[in-house]
């Protein structure tokens, strides 16, 4: 099972839009998908039409003594073969819960590697904060995505979340390979064309050479969760950059590696 971590230490930029549809053109190629919301603000979970109360069985349950399995806790969604790991706001005390049981910062890849066998892919929309969610999300994750609005405070968070997944990388002892996908891209003004030369000129190797562009037809996340989507997504340009975006990332895709215990 590859696991992709979508991570950005900024908000806004996108990682929900691009986790479901990354898992949904998976889907769409046959592969057994599995999403895990690790936001306690619970964006993706939403769009999926879970409410919050009563709260779902979810990703805080992977993290419980003993922990729960992630077939008993994750649910079936309108789009075949994709699964979804609900996030829950009980997810906020695990900061709290950390000082307390030093094992926490393995469980969700712990609970992962339990679950390998299920699936062939398992994105995880992390939240856009550095804590123990997003720690674990890089503990267990063989390749970081980062979606980077192209805009400088965009960039800043993604310098961010490369020195993050540099740190993480060095405790866990294995490579973490990073790539920077530029969104919300708008060609007209000047801010976002010298922002995405600069992501291309300091990172190059990372850099899809591409955009997503800024597309209004993608900014309902709900919609995107209909188990067909409406031709207008279909054929919007945004919808046609994730496809382009995802064969980039399938195309150098590193070998997934089994999670220390």
């Amino acid at each position: 099972m590859q696991v992709w971590a979508i991570a950005n230490q900024k908000g806004g930029v996108g990682k929900t839009t691009t986790t479901l549809l990354l898992g949904r053109l998976l889907a769409a190629r046959g592969q057994r998908v599995l999403l895990a919301d690790l936001d306690p603000h619970a964006s993706l979970t939403r769009a999926f039409g879970i409410p919050a109360d009563p709260p779902p069985p979810g990703t805080l349950d992977l993290f419980e003594s003993p922990p729960k399995a992630v077939a008993e806790v994750s649910c079936a969604t309108p789009i075949a073969n994709l699964r979804l790991l609900p996030a829950q706001a009980g997810m906020a005390t695990l900061e709290r819960r950390s000082a307390t049981a030093p094992g926490l910062g393995l469980a969700l890849g712990q609970g992962l590697a339990a679950a390998a066998a299920d699936y062939d892919y398992a994105l995880l929309d992390c939240p856009p904060t550095l804590g123990l969610l997003m720690v674990n999300a890089l503990a267990a994750a063989d390749q970081l995505v980062v979606p980077t609005q192209t805009e400088p405070l965009g960039v800043h968070g993604m310098e961010g979340m490369l020195k993050t997944a540099t740190m993480i990388e060095r405790s866990r002892k294995r490579p973490l390979p990073a790539r920077i996908l530029p969104t919300l891209f708008d060609r007209r003004t000047r801010a976002c064309t010298e922002t995405l030369d600069l992501l291309r000129e300091q990172h190059p190797d990372r850099t899809w050479v591409q955009a997503v562009p800024l597309d209004t037809r993608l900014r309902d996340a709900a919609e995107l969760t209909h188990a067909e989507l409406s031709h207008e997504v279909t054929q919007s340009r945004g919808f046609d950059a994730y496809q382009r975006a995802l064969a980039w990332l399938l195309r150098d895709a590193p070998v997934a590696q089994e999670t220390p215990a």
